[in-house]
Formats: structure tokens, sequence, C-alpha cells
């Protein structure tokens, strides 16, 4: 069983409808922060939070705190001693909050119609304190704050909001934490929930106190009621957020604690923009439910890169830094990926992407099924007998694998010794074919479509030797396939990612070939039949995506 576990989104949907389609999970869970500001253009989003500051001040210094800041406000309009300049503010902010309203649940029906094309897995979200209350919207199916699921045998509860009004935010609309430092456990809200549901994953938009929670000018903010019942009960795991810059795996006597930082970009105190795309992928074994395995991932350009993974030995979890590069650069709060020109592949290319896309929100349960169990015997296969991976090509790659179809992989090797021919005549590439029909057992049918040796593609890369057939090959997969133990590949795309213009000429040079490639018979064929499929589903192919399908097998 998988979780994908992210936090802090903060209106990056695009990102995240991306990760839905290049990732497999049985539960994901999105904790808070859903949103960004409440409106669509910037400059309603400064009026309103200057009207809300001043009127916060006004509230203030009459003392009348205990008010709601939109009930407050509603007074000075039903007051007829008010005065006219006031009087005016009021009943402007009146209407930005009611634009607010209906403009932030606009907002969260787009996101559902986002989480809806996952339709093989669980999805629940949490508010956040930039969010109103989930029960109001689109979202409320999913809605985890004050709810609890029961998923594959384990419990997932949930509690939305923070300690902290977040400006911008209609007061009245969010949700009330009732969880914070000065609220004692036998009145707090949250422990009192947790007390009757029991469960084995508690989900918190705030983190508990003194374990991911501290702010560079506060110190510790977390509930530290979260705390103690985590310490105090048979939690498996808290996954929180909300504190993007104390993030992190935290292993104590208790349950896990897991922070993956932002997965949306966010501008921190200092105005500068942070970049985002973190996020935890959670194991669990199928008999017992315990957490076997955390991997901390980023989602970067449409490419999950693995930046730390914890395996559990006996009792406690070893940590291996698989990217120390990015790793290092979140731990100082630098951004890495940002500072990379985002590539644009050739226009037949894009496409081609463009169509995979459309059919991968229409993915079966047999691809699933299938993508994770590659996952399980390359991992098993890199641990026992060195690093392998592979690219997905055809019905899998697309997401549209039925029970009969084949497997087309382009494997990946890294073959010492100055090797510089092709993996096909090596005994490395042998040994790879006899540990996968071992491993696969005969379950599946699958077919070698290309083989390929990291080792020569990388010094091509250095040496920008622009007529290595091997790295031109290596570009027009990577632009277009479905990595498996991508963990494997990723230092040679990033290497290829640091020299943009010599991507660009390769991809350029293998133009011609892939157009041969689009028009063949064989290739119109396996679109009919993907098309098939997905109107077997009762699903009508949108005319644009026709006409994207025709000019693609037409040469682009």
């Amino acid at each position: 069983m998988k979780i994908i576990y992210l936090a802090d989104i903060h209106g990056s949907f695009s990102r995240v409808y991306e990760l839905l389609i290049e990732t497999v999970a049985d539960v994901y869970i999105i904790a808070g922060d859903l949103i960004d500001i409440p409106f669509y253009n910037l400059d309603s989003a400064i009026n309103y939070h200057e009207l809300q500051t001043y009127f916060n001040g006004l509230r203030r210094k009459m003392e009348r705190n205990s008010e709601i800041l939109e009930d407050f406000v509603d007074t000075f309009i039903d007051d007829p001693t008010t005065d006219a300049a006031v009087r005016e503010k009021a009943f402007e902010y009146q209407q930005y909050t009611i634009r607010a309203r209906r403009v932030m649940q606009q907002k969260y029906k787009v996101l559902e119609n986002i989480l809806s094309i996952k339709s093989n897995s669980d999805i629940f979200v949490l508010p956040g304190n930039y969010d109103m209350n989930l029960r109001f919207t689109a979202l409320h199916e999913r809605d985890l704050h004050m709810q609890w699921h029961e998923i594959h045998g384990i419990k997932i509860a949930g509690y939305g909001g923070a300690d902290i009004w977040s400006a911008g935010i209609p007061e009245r609309y969010i949700v009330r934490y009732q969880a914070g430092i000065n609220v004692p456990d036998k009145n707090n809200e949250m422990y009192l929930f947790f007390k009757a549901v029991k469960p084995d994953f508690i989900v918190s938009h705030q983190p508990a106190h003194g374990i991911h929670d501290r702010l560079s000018w506060k110190g510790p903010s977390g509930s530290p009621a979260l705390r103690t019942y985590c310490e105090n009960s048979k939690v498996k795991a808290c996954l929180t957020g909300h504190i993007h810059e104390d993030w992190g795996f935290y292993q104590g006597d208790g349950p896990l604690y897991l922070n993956p930082s932002n997965f949306g970009e966010v501008t921190t105190i200092k105005g500068e923009v942070a970049e985002g795309g973190f996020f935890y992928e959670i194991t669990l074994d199928d008999d017992d439910k315990s957490i076997t395995r955390v991997q901390f991932q980023k989602f970067v350009n449409n490419k999950i890169y693995p930046i730390a993974d914890y395996i559990r030995g006996n009792s406690r979890f070893t940590e291996e830094i698989i990217d120390p590069e990015r790793y290092n650069a979140l731990k100082l709060q630098q951004n890495y990926d940002m500072k990379t020109e985002k590539y644009s592949h050739i226009p037949e290319i894009e496409l081609f992407l463009d169509i995979r896309n459309f059919f991968r929100r229409f993915q079966t349960k047999e691809s699933e099924t299938r993508m994770q169990e590659l996952e399980a015997v390359l991992e098993q296969i890199t641990n026992e007998h060195g690093e392998i991976a592979f690219d997905i090509v055809g019905s899998l790659n697309m997401g549209l694998s039925s029970v009969s179809s084949d497997i087309d992989i382009i494997i990946y090797l890294r073959i010492e010794n100055e090797y510089t021919g092709e993996c096909f005549e090596g005994e490395s590439y042998k040994k790879t074919i006899a540990l996968l029909d071992q491993y696969l057992e005969g379950k599946y049918s699958y077919q070698v479509i290309d083989s390929i040796n990291l080792n020569v593609v990388e010094k091509s890369i250095i040496d920008e030797n622009y007529e290595c057939e091997i790295t031109q090959r290596f570009v027009t997969h990577r632009a277009m396939c479905r990595p498996v133990n991508y963990r494997v590949i990723a230092p040679v795309e990033d290497l290829l990612n640091t020299k943009i213009e010599f991507r660009k000429e390769v991809e350029g040079s293998v133009r011609s070939y892939f157009k041969i490639f689009m028009t063949t018979t064989s290739h119109s064929t396996s679109f009919d039949k993907y098309l098939t499929r997905i109107k077997s589903l009762g699903v009508k192919i949108p005319d644009a995506i026709n006409a994207k399908i025709k000019r693609y097998l037409d040469g682009g």
C-alpha cells in the first residue's frame, strides 16, 4: 500500500494535476493551504487586505476582539450614527468578503475537478489557515477536518486550520482552530476527537509542539495537545505542514512525524519566492500495515526526483540521502531547480505529451498495478545486483494497459570498463534479462525496445558529442516515456539540463526520424486501440483531442 502526502499547495493546482498524472498510489493526502489568495487578481487581494487591516486595528482599539471581524464590520453598516467614510469602507469590505467566498468556492471546484481524475485512488484534503471550511465547498466529501476514513485497514483522521488567522482570508469562513497552546487537553477539540477515533494516521496542518514547528522569529509554535496524544497512543504517523522551513522526517519513541515543506511556491518573510514540489511517498506492509519505507521526493517539471530514503530495519529507520544537492539546498532554504531553465521540447513531442496526459486521466487499474509491481521489481534488482532503470513505452506509458497487454521497456544500465558499444552486446544486458525473467516469473510479457548505457550518455553530454546515437535515443526516450526507478536516470538528465542548447540540438537532430515513426501504420493502430479503451469507459473524446491526434499521426 502506498500513500502520497503533500501539504501547502498554495494554489498550484496545475502541479497537483501533473503529480496525479505521473504517480501511482492508493491514497493521496493534501494537508492544508490549498489556495493562496481568495481573488483572481492581486489588486483585489491587496485592497481587501488593506481594509481588513484597518478594521482589525479598529476592533482592537474598541476592545471587541471576541467578535468575528466580518460581524464587527457589519455593525457599522447597521448603525445609523456611523461616520460616512467608515460606513463606505465597511460596505466595501462586506462586498469584498462576499466576492472572496464566491471565488474561493470556485477555486475549490476547480481543484475537485482535478482530483476527480484519479478515480482509482482515495484522495483527502485538509483546510489550512489560507482556506475556508471545506464543508461548504465542492471538496466536502474529501474533507478530513474532524473526519476519519478507513482505507485498506488503515484509519486516517484529520484536524485542519492553524493557530493563526492569515490576513487576506475572510475570518468568518475559516476553520476555528481549537487545539492551540492555551487550550488544555480536556477542553481540546482535536485531542478529544483523536482520542475517540483512535486513528493510525493523523493529518494536521499545524505541527505538534516541538517537532517541525519552529519559526525563526517565534520559536516552537505547534500544538502541545497533538504532541501529547501522539506520544501516548498507537499512532503510526503524524503528517503535518504549515511551517515550510522546519520540514523533515522525525523518528521519536512514538510515531513518525513528517513535514514535507511546501508543494506550491510560496513567498518568504524576506519577500523571496521559495520553490516547492516536495512530498512524501509512504509504503506500508500489506499484511501488518506497518510503515516499511518513507521516501522524500521532489516534483519538478513533470519529473520525480527521489531526495532521501528512510528504510525500516528491526525497529528504527535508516536514512540514505539520494540527492544531496537538492537535500542541502532545501536545508539551506535555497532554490535549486528554479535556477535551471525550463525546457521546451520540439513541437511534435509537446503534441504527443498533450495527448498522453489526456489519456492518463483515464488510467486503468491494471496500469497502476503494473507500475507498482515494476517499481518493486527494479528496487529489488537494484539493491541486490546494481543500478538499473526503465523507461516505459506503449500502452503502459499512456496509462491504458489491459490484462493482455505487453510491457514495452527501455533498459538503462551503467556498464563500466570504458565500454562504449551497444548494451545488447554485453554481459550486463544478458544478466538483466535473466533477472527480469526471474523476478517477473512469467507474469507479464515484455519486450525490450532499447537499452542504453548511461555512462556513454554521460560522457557524450560532457563532451557535447552531438553525433552520439545512444545519446540521441536517450534524449528522445526521456522526452516521451514513463520512468521506473528514476533515481538511476536523474543524475544524467540533470546533467543534460545544464546544457539546454545541447539538448535542443540533439532533439532537433532526431526530428526527421521521429516524424517517420509518428506516421507508421503500427503507431496509428496503437492510437486506435487506446481510443477504443477510453470510449469503452463511456468517455467522449473532445474534438480538440481528436484534432491533436490527427495532427500527430499526420507527422505533427
